[in-house]
C-alpha cells in the first residue's frame, strides 16, 4: 500500500469533516486525528484554496464546501446516465450499417465530457474515451445539445469570443457561423461533424432531455468518413431514436 502522508492526512480531514453535523475547530481536528496542529492548518489552507473547505472566521471553525457534494452528485449523475444509455448504445453500434463507436456525452460548460463508450465491431480508434473533454461546438454530440439551448444560454457559454477554438481547419470560426450551424441542426433533428475533431473521421449525434426539457446528454456515433456513403440520414435517425429512448428512461415518459 502506498504511503503518502500528506495525501492520507488530507483524506482523513475530509472524511472527518464529512461525519460532523457542523463546522469544527482546527484544534479539534488535530486532537481527534492525532495530527500536529501546524499540519492541520497547512492542510486546511490548501483545501480552502482548492474550494473543498470553508473557513468560518467568526467561530474559528471549518466545514466542507458545496463543491464536495457537487462532485458526488456529478459522479452519480454520470453513472446513472451511463447505466441508462449503455444498452441503447450497444444496440446502436451493433445495428449500424458501418463500423462505429457509440458514445454518450454531457455538457460541461463550453465542452462535452464523455460519460460512456461502446466500441462496435471493426470500429475505428477515436478520442472519445470516457472522461475526455472536447470543445462542444466541434463535436456532433455537443452541437446536438447546444442546438437545444436558447441564444442567451449559448452566448453565456461563449462570452466575448470573436473567434472559436478549432482543432482542424474545419468547424465554425465565429459565433455567427455557430448560430447558423445550430439552426440547421435544430431543423434536421440531429447534428453532424466531418473532420472537425480528427481528420478522416466524422460523427452524428442527437440530444436527450430531462424532465425540465434540458438537453442533459447526447448520444453519438463516430466513424471513418470514407466508410459512409449514403447512410448519413440513416445514422442520424438512429441516434435520434436512441436519444428519444434515453429521454424516456430519464423522464419516465413514453417517447
Amino acid at each position: 500500500m502506498s504511503n503518502i502522508p500528506a495525501a492520507r492526512n488530507t483524506m482523513a480531514v475530509l472524511r472527518h469533516l464529512a461525519t460532523r453535523r457542523g463546522p469544527v475547530p482546527a484544534s479539534a481536528l488535530a486532537r481527534e486525528l492525532a495530527l500536529p496542529r501546524s499540519s492541520v492548518y497547512q492542510l486546511l489552507t490548501v483545501m480552502i484554496d482548492e474550494g473543498f473547505v470553508v473557513h468560518y472566521p467568526e467561530d474559528r471553525t471549518y466545514g466542507l464546501s458545496s463543491l464536495v457534494s457537487e462532485i458526488g452528485t456529478s459522479a452519480l449523475r454520470s453513472e446513472r446516465l451511463s447505466t441508462l444509455a449503455s444498452p441503447l448504445m450497444r444496440s446502436l453500434a451493433a445495428e449500424a450499417p458501418i463500423p462505429v463507436v457509440a458514445h454518450l456525452a454531457v455538457l460541461s460548460g463550453a465542452d462535452v465530457s464523455y460519460a460512456a463508450r461502446v466500441q462496435g465491431t471493426r470500429a475505428p480508434t477515436t478520442v472519445s474515451a470516457v472522461g475526455v473533454k472536447l470543445p462542444a461546438h466541434l463535436t456532433a454530440t455537443g452541437r446536438a445539445m447546444l442546438a437545444q439551448l436558447t441564444a442567451p444560454q449559448v452566448r453565456a457559454l461563449y462570452p466575448s469570443r470573436s473567434t472559436l477554438t478549432r482543432r482542424q481547419t474545419a468547424g465554425p470560426n465565429t459565433l455567427a457561423e455557430l448560430d447558423r450551424l445550430l439552426a440547421a441542426t435544430r431543423e434536421r433533428g440531429w447534428a453532424s461533424e466531418v473532420g472537425d475533431i480528427t481528420a478522416e473521421y466524422a460523427s452524428v449525434g442527437a440530444a436527450a432531455f430531462d424532465r425540465n426539457g434540458y438537453p442533459s446528454a447526447a448520444i453519438g456515433l463516430t466513424f471513418r468518413t470514407d466508410a459512409v456513403e449514403d447512410q448519413w440520414d440513416e445514422l442520424g435517425q438512429a441516434t435520434m431514436a436512441a436519444a428519444r429512448a434515453l429521454t424516456s428512461r430519464l423522464t419516465g415518459r413514453a417517447g
